[in-house]
């Protein structure tokens, strides 16, 4: 069995679909096969009750590479905005909210000196932010060994840190690896702003406050806008799906062939390089290039199997990090929510629950021993404000992250899901009074969920934890950081490759100018 021209890629999900577009424009033969019965992995619109639709997983666009977006006329493909630029409102219990966008306090009550720091605040870290967008885009260089040009990749990644300036250079060395706790306690006096600002370095991550990492979590969170990508937080017209859609739209326009439920088995392999997959159908696909969009350890460990790599290399895949610590909630409304203190325009803004630091941090500690929180921290969204197509009329969907829920036999039964339910509506009925009577139907997806319905090893959305030792050269693991598998002809494309999670693109963009590099030099 062998197809020396056909490019197989494992995943439908946005990073496979833009793989698959820019392999299909430079002139391959492109076939996508996909597990489930649409495109889009994590990033889908479906319906969780009759009349009622929300991006199931991922459910704000704010990282989507501006270049990608151009390239492929995902706009020409279809894709539109139903709300850019949403501002941030972080909810007090008493009415006192916050209201915060692009380093400004736009209403709320602060002192002076927190207006003034959190305009520096946003500055800084837009800047050393930057550091890490302009990575976006390149291949990560070798640790060691390499020729001329991984020389001049690490010289550039070198060179972007030194032209912060010698002092903004050593604050970012820093704070880069330690803690957002410490960051915010030496800048801000308020609770209710620095709570806020928290939750953005912990959310979607197995982190707290205190943690290290969550400086650089953070950075990689703003990273996006750091280097201008237009829209900040996002709402796209039809959900997620429709990112998703009209990727897929690009890579058949380009001559990619996309085809959906479609699961892989097994890589196969003739010798020492893959000639193709094989479906779990029976069917095999003969290629002589594989290109997985799937987490490393399910495309290392169970796609192709450890037998066939080297034992310390299997060792650094099953020690990677990829435990989710976050659940999703979806709530079909028959009425808008009342926030309590909050103007009606503000609802549809991205609202955020995080009273204070330690609140994050009490909610963190249950989560550390296997248990769900108690007294969960919120990002909510109610989308159907400014995309009706969501819900039927005069209702809505409310979609909320929930952090934190840990991946663990202990937090992942049906008792764990219904006891974190009623604690997170709990914590949503004291900032809206009333909502429980306006609860329709309700879906919680914890990480064992996540895993399952999306294919992904542990539930966690990035594929692996946003960490120093997890992130740019060394992301997934030493020897595999530069899409290339030590196997010839497999690749990795997904979130669990440099640049990391987030809906991108890039990590597809980088991996498909790697395949085309290899294909150059041979």
């Amino acid at each position: 069995m062998s197809n020396e021209t056909r490019t197989v890629i494992i995943g439908a999900g946005h990073n496979g679909l833009v793989c698959a577009a820019y392999l299909a424009k430079a002139g391959r033969d492109v076939l996508v096969v996909e597990a489930s019965n649409r495109v889009g992995g994590a990033a889908i619109t479906r319906e969780f009750a009759p009349g009622f639709r929300v991006s199931a997983c991922a459910h704000l666009s704010y990282l989507l590479d501006a270049s990608i977006s151009r390239e492929l006329g995902l706009a020409e493909q279809g894709l539109k905005t139903a709300r850019a630029d949403l501002r941030t409102v972080a909810l007090d219990s008493n009415g006192n909210h916050l209201v915060l966008h692009g380093g400004q306090v736009q209403s709320g009550a602060l002192m002076e000196q927190d207006r003034a720091a959190l305009r520096d605040y946003q500055a800084r870290m837009l800047r050393f932010a930057r550091v890490l967008g302009k990575q976006h885009n390149r291949r990560p260089p070798r640790l060691l060994g390499g020729d001329r040009s991984e020389l001049i990749a690490a010289a550039a990644l070198g060179l972007d840190i030194r032209r912060l300036g010698r002092e903004p250079m050593r604050e970012f060395l820093r704070i880069a690896g330690i803690n957002i706790f410490d960051v915010l306690e030496e800048t801000f006096e308020s609770s209710l702003l620095k709570g806020a600002l928290a939750f953005d370095a912990v959310l979607g991550t197995n982190l707290a406050p205190r943690s290290n990492n969550s400086v650089l979590a953070l950075l990689h969170r703003l990273s996006g806008q750091a280097i201008g990508v237009s829209g900040g937080l996002s709402l796209p017209e039809g959900g997620m799906g429709a990112v998703s859609e009209a990727l897929a739209k690009a890579a058949s326009a380009n001559g990619a062939t996309v085809r959906t439920g479609s699961a892989v088995a097994r890589i196969l392999l003739e010798g020492d390089r893959v000639s193709g997959v094989e479906l779990e159908s029976g069917e095999q696909v003969a290629a002589s290039t594989v290109i997985s969009n799937a987490d490393p350890a399910r495309t290392l460990l169970q796609l192709l199997g450890a037998r066939h790599l080297e034992t310390g290399f299997v060792h650094r895949i099953r020690h990677l990090r990829t435990k989710g610590m976050a659940a999703k909630l979806h709530l079909a409304l028959d009425a808008l929510p009342s926030f309590a203190g909050l103007q009606p325009d503000l609802a549809g803004e991205r609202l955020v629950v995080a009273p204070d630091l330690v609140y994050l941090e009490h909610a963190f500690d249950h989560a550390k021993y296997g248990e769900c929180s108690p007294a969960p921290a919120l990002e909510i969204t109610i989308p159907s404000i400014h995309d009706r197509s969501l819900a039927p009329a005069g209702k809505h969907v409310l979609s909320a992250i929930v952090q934190y829920a840990p991946y663990d036999l202990r937090a992942s039964t049906d008792a764990a899901r219904a006891k974190l339910l009623e604690a997170t509506l709990t914590v949503l009925e004291r900032y809206a009074p009333g909502l429980r009577r306006q609860v329709v139907a309700s879906e919680l997806l914890l990480p064992i969920d996540i895993e399952r319905e999306f294919r992904i090893t542990g539930g966690h959305w990035h594929h692996g934890e946003l960490a120093l030792d997890q992130m740019l050269m060394l992301r997934p693991v030493p020897g595999a950081a530069q899409y290339a598998m030590p196997v010839n002809g497999l690749y990795l494309c997904g979130a669990g490759c440099h640049p990391g999670g987030g809906v991108m693109g890039s990590a597809g963009k980088n991996a498909a100018q790697a395949v085309l590099r290899q294909e150059r030099a041979a």
